[in-house]
């Protein structure tokens, strides 16, 4: 009788885990690929993710560079000027929604502002949200990525959150025109369907009234450098 109810709970809990699909791995960069030079990160900084914490560059993007040599710019300026061993973040967003390798998820991350660094999993988009507006693929590729990480490392969708959530009165990080989505509860509801195995409508709302109106891909362009 033990044995017969023991079984029955088994195949309860096998049930249950067979009707959550497995959020796919989106496509990403490797660090690797876009020649990371990291430096060592000491053990004290390993963590356990508990937050996706969702950031902006907070500098326009003007395609002056290539989203490569933009990530691989950042973590040369971070080496040098802040004496960080890595970049600050763990997975970078190109304004064509191409997703770049960060530092490993296993150590914090870096941050401008004070807040727990602990347990936090920092995606960044490229772009500066308070002038210009994220592309549909950087909404896209983030509600991917975030919906990847939260199944993987079983982070409940509540904690998603912005850079200002997490550092309140420091920054308006991740602008207002990508914040939107986290206020309104827009982007945790992409993020939980994604989880459920649906196909959320990932589209850019209307122009806020006091915000941006131009998309980042439609922003006036500088030659890349050389």
């Amino acid at each position: 009788m033990r044995t017969s109810l023991l079984l029955t709970c088994v195949l309860l809990v096998a049930a249950d885990s067979s009707t959550q699909p497995a959020v796919p791995r989106p496509p990403i960069v490797s660090a690797k690929e876009w020649g990371s030079t990291p430096q060592p990160i000491p053990e004290s900084r390993k963590q356990t993710p508990k937050w996706i914490t969702i950031h902006h560059a907070g500098v326009l993007w003007e395609a002056k560079t290539t989203p490569d040599k933009f990530v691989k710019n950042m973590q040369v300026w971070g080496q040098k000027d802040k004496n960080w061993p890595d970049l600050p973040y763990h997975f970078l967003i190109a304004p064509d929604g191409r997703i770049f390798e960060g530092r490993p998820i296993e150590y914090e991350p870096e941050s401008n502002t004070k807040y727990e660094l602990q347990g936090n999993i920092g995606v960044e988009m490229m772009g500066s949200f308070e002038a210009q507006r994220p592309s549909r693929e950087q909404l896209r590729s983030c509600v991917a990525l975030v919906a990847w990480l939260a199944s993987e490392y079983r982070i409940d969708p509540d904690h998603i959150r912005g850079h200002r959530d997490a550092a309140l009165g420091q920054t308006t990080c991740p602008g207002r025109d990508f914040y939107r989505y986290l206020e309104d509860g827009q982007f945790r509801r992409w993020v939980s369907e994604t989880i459920n195995g649906a196909s959320p409508n990932i589209e850019p709302g209307p122009a806020l009234s006091n915000g941006p109106s131009t998309n980042i891909s439609e922003w006036p362009t500088t030659k890349p450098a050389s």
